[in-house]
């Protein structure tokens, strides 16, 4: 699996700038999740989740069966990711989610996987999880500059006694390459360049493209599970209560003098998430 963003990068960091560790870390997060997507039965939506309790707080990443990406970094004032994630302190968590539609459109099926945080970067962290959980002998490039995110799976799959020595080959012509050829060539141009004489067949691409879930009627149903009481608390200094997207910076406005309606009628038909959205 072959994934680079080029413009849908550029959308997912929008108007924030990040810190450069931080935004590193947040491009490979958004491959990742893109080429976990692309090679797994996800039905609905995959994200990345890491957490911390210093420096970096949260960060998010997630690609949609469609092919829609947002993500997300949150970091303590003034700061920036660290370099080496086992820096992250005691207590940080690093995550694998699919949620897939279930019988009841409100209630997604939920499936999430730990993996161990004992790992510098990313691509190491995510090799050894398929590696040791999931006993798929696995390889992974993830890169990130400010301008372009790209990443490379390789990853071994039944049936291929024919060739003892095909898996050690691969790995192989995979250790030549480095992040920035990885950054700056297309995908079947790296591919031929690594594995010509393997005789690579290119199964099918798949566009991708940012978008965010947010809607007006999700955060009315994020404040109808505050509670109205709660709500108006809020309101009252300025009236209003503002919410802004920080995914994609779509601001909702909801005034005092909406609040009877919004607190009268039956609740909107999203369920108010129990997690970041």
């Amino acid at each position: 699996m072959h994934v680079h963003l080029g413009a849908v990068w550029q959308d997912i960091q929008g108007s924030t700038v990040y810190p450069p560790f931080a935004r590193q870390l947040l491009g490979e997060a958004s491959v990742a999740s893109a080429l976990f997507t692309g090679h797994t039965k996800v039905d609905g939506r995959l994200s990345v989740q890491l957490r911390g309790n210093g420096a970096m707080r949260t960060l998010f990443a997630e690609c949609t069966a469609a092919g829609t990406l947002r993500g997300i970094v949150q970091l303590s004032e003034g700061q920036d990711a660290p370099p080496d994630l086992r820096d992250l302190g005691d207590g940080a968590l690093l995550a694998i989610t699919i949620e897939n539609p279930g019988l009841d459109p409100r209630e997604p099926q939920r499936y999430q996987s730990l993996v161990a945080m004992d790992s510098p970067d990313l691509a190491d962290a995510f090799e050894n999880y398929f590696r040791q959980s999931e006993q798929l002998p696995t390889r992974l490039l993830l890169a990130a500059d400010q301008h372009q995110a790209a990443g490379l799976l390789l990853q071994k799959l039944p049936g291929d006694a024919g060739d003892l020595d095909g898996w050690t080959r691969a790995g192989a012509l995979f250790d030549t390459l480095q992040p920035p050829e990885l950054l700056t060539t297309d995908g079947p141009t790296l591919l031929h360049r690594l594995f010509h004489e393997e005789a690579p067949q290119l199964l099918g691409d798949k566009p991708l493209s940012f978008a965010c879930s947010c809607s007006r009627e999700r955060v009315a149903a994020m404040l109808q599970s505050l509670g109205e009481e709660e709500a108006r608390a809020a309101a009252e200094p300025t009236g209003a209560v503002e919410v802004r997207c920080e995914f994609c910076g779509s601001e909702y406005h909801f005034p005092l003098d909406e609040f009877a309606v919004l607190f009268g009628q039956t609740p909107a038909q999203s369920p108010a998430p129990d997690r970041l959205q």
